[in-house]
């Protein structure tokens, strides 16, 4: 993670110091949103009939080439067709590694581990979202764009290190005799019957597609808070300082007795802090907010993640992590898309105003549809349809 953030930037700032043109940077996310609206759901069934640790090796071996590629294409400033095929290999890689590696995640622990690590690996990647960034920054400064593209290679090296020392395990699913087409939507057959996930599932896309305001974040330095670039950095950071600061204390919480009530309630909370932010004019007071909304965000991906992991037959883990990848990954994107949209048509604080609201209008509505999801227990003691406890 640590080393897509620093692609991330470095890419960004090098075809933009190339080209000075804002559509090269939006092709960026089309080129590495395309493999995986391609590849997700074949990806979901390798998951399922390939061992997952030797997935992820390989999504971080073609990571790994497509990191040094960029490297290289920025050394020796090649065309720029090779920066974008580089790039679609990363998506490539994320499309194939994200479901094998969320899969092979929990048969590595118990269930009544899962929540505790979910928290560790939670921390990890809001340590990378800040540190990543800045350390991109600091390369790029002292050395140009192709360093931190080498060093985001170099993280892929270490990562595939790391997954050769852990055991192999073959997925229940790969002993199977089927492989007809209707099994690459058995993740979507099973999410529809679970109407717990389902109903988790929906509150998360929703809260996020409505009420996310990091896209309108430069509208919000420049033109309301008055606080320049220097100010933007720092509200772009709040939400990860507070997510991160979140997944530190779930670390050490017992396990919630209520976690559907729990969700229901940090997504109204993260709709709650969208709105405090959205009518703030003080920088400390929006901060405060953002803070806020990554603290509520973080607890809100802990239980999904760990809800997910739990009560998902072994057979189908890969699959239905490449839809809920499919779906819940790209609601960042789309909210931004969203954001941006109604911004134009009726104003930044209306949008996040009435972002924050519609969640909050989300959380009853989801608890209406879906009484059962308050009505579950701890996480730990949830186990597949048919699996004894």
């Amino acid at each position: 993670m640590l080393g897509m953030q620093m692609v991330s930037v470095a890419i960004g700032w090098q075809l933009y110091e190339r080209t000075g043109d804002p559509w090269m940077l939006g092709l960026v996310g089309l080129v590495e949103v395309i493999p995986v609206v391609l590849f997700i759901l074949p990806a979901g069934h390798v998951a399922d009939r390939v061992p997952r640790r030797d997935v992820t090796i390989w999504a971080g071996v073609v990571a790994l080439v497509a990191s040094a590629g960029l490297a290289a294409a920025t050394w020796w400033v090649t065309p720029l067709w090779v920066t974008y095929a580089c790039l679609g290999l990363i998506g490539t890689a994320r499309a194939f590694g994200q479901p094998a590696a969320a899969s092979y995640v929990p048969e590595l622990m118990a269930p009544e581990q899962r929540a505790g690590l979910n928290a560790w690996i939670a921390a990890s990647y809001e340590t990378a979202a800040i540190a990543g960034p800045a350390l991109a920054g600091l390369l790029i400064a002292a050395a140009g764009a192709a360093l931190p593209l080498a060093v985001a290679a170099a993280g892929q090296l270490v990562f595939i290190v790391v997954l050769l020392t852990l055991p192999k395990r073959m997925p229940v699913a790969a002993g199977g005799t089927v492989h007809h087409p209707r099994e690459l939507l058995a993740g979507v057959r099973f999410i529809r019957q679970s109407p717990v996930f389902l109903a988790a599932i929906t509150l998360d896309l929703l809260a996020v597609l409505l009420a996310g305001a990091v896209a309108l974040l430069p509208i919000y330095a420049k033109d309301i808070l008055h606080v320049g670039p220097a100010g933007l950095g720092w509200l772009r950071t709040a939400p990860s300082v507070g997510a991160l600061a979140m997944s530190l204390i779930a670390t050490r919480l017992r396990p919630w007795v209520r976690p559907g009530r729990v969700l229901l309630w940090v997504v109204a909370g993260f709709g709650a802090a969208t709105v405090g932010f959205g009518l703030s004019t003080n920088l400390w007071l929006s901060l405060a907010c953002l803070g806020l909304v990554g603290i509520f965000d973080m607890v809100s991906v802990i239980i999904r993640i760990t809800l997910e992991q739990n009560i998902t037959p072994e057979a189908l883990r890969g699959r239905v992590s490449a839809i809920n990848f499919l779906f819940v990954g790209f609601s960042n994107e789309l909210g931004a898309f969203e954001s941006g949209a109604v911004a134009a048509l009726a104003g930044p604080v209306v949008t996040v105003v009435g972002g924050g609201a519609a969640a909050i209008l989300v959380v009853l509505g989801v608890a209406r549809v879906w009484p059962e999801l308050a009505r579950i227990g701890p996480l730990h003691t949830l186990r597949p349809p048919g699996e004894a406890r």
